[in-house]
């Protein structure tokens, strides 16, 4: 009796794990936040790009222009991918890129626009990266689309061909 209990037993055992992971793996929590949402920008503080001078949030995003802020960096290598778009963006009559150079060395970032060209109207530092908390950024290169101080887009990674075109469309409605 024992010999057969067993194997019943281990046979059970088995199937209710089973029926665990695979109603498990059918049903997956993958938080995916909601990208856009339109909210207020928030209001920041920060050094211009290689100056001593502050500006605010209030002074860069003024007016009814479109603006794009992008979090970039140097050492990110994706950045570099986007670049070339933004360069293309910043033909756009009715946008204004603004960088926001993150946790990144100066020289190597004045060198990288240098290299690549500077698309940016307007760029400002984030050394200490929470600026880019504030926005809720999760890594670089993001990039926000805004619009009378409210976020319209949010584009988590690098702005694509895809991409670059739907903020054409977007800012040109």
């Amino acid at each position: 009796m024992k010999i057969k209990l067993l194997p019943i037993t281990v046979t059970f055992l088995f199937l209710i794990f089973f029926l665990v992971f695979f109603l498990g793996l059918k049903n997956p929590n993958i938080y995916k936040p909601n990208i856009n949402e339109k909210k207020e920008i928030p209001f920041f503080t920060a050094k211009l790009f290689n100056s001593t001078t502050s500006i605010n949030s209030n002074e860069i995003f003024v007016g009814k222009n479109f603006y794009l802020l992008n979090i970039w960096s140097s050492w990110c290598v994706p950045c570099r991918y986007e670049h070339e778009f933004l360069i293309k963006l910043n033909k756009e009559e009715n946008l204004k890129i603004v960088g926001l150079n993150y946790k990144d060395n100066v020289k190597n970032a004045k060198n990288y626009l240098e290299e690549l060209s500077n698309p940016y109207d307007i760029s400002i530092s984030d050394k200490s990266g929470l600026i880019a908390i504030e926005w809720g950024a999760y890594g670089v290169p993001e990039t926000f689309l805004i619009h009378e101080k409210k976020i319209l887009k949010k584009i988590i990674g690098p702005i694509t061909s895809d991409l670059m075109k739907e903020i054409k469309e977007l800012i040109n409605l």
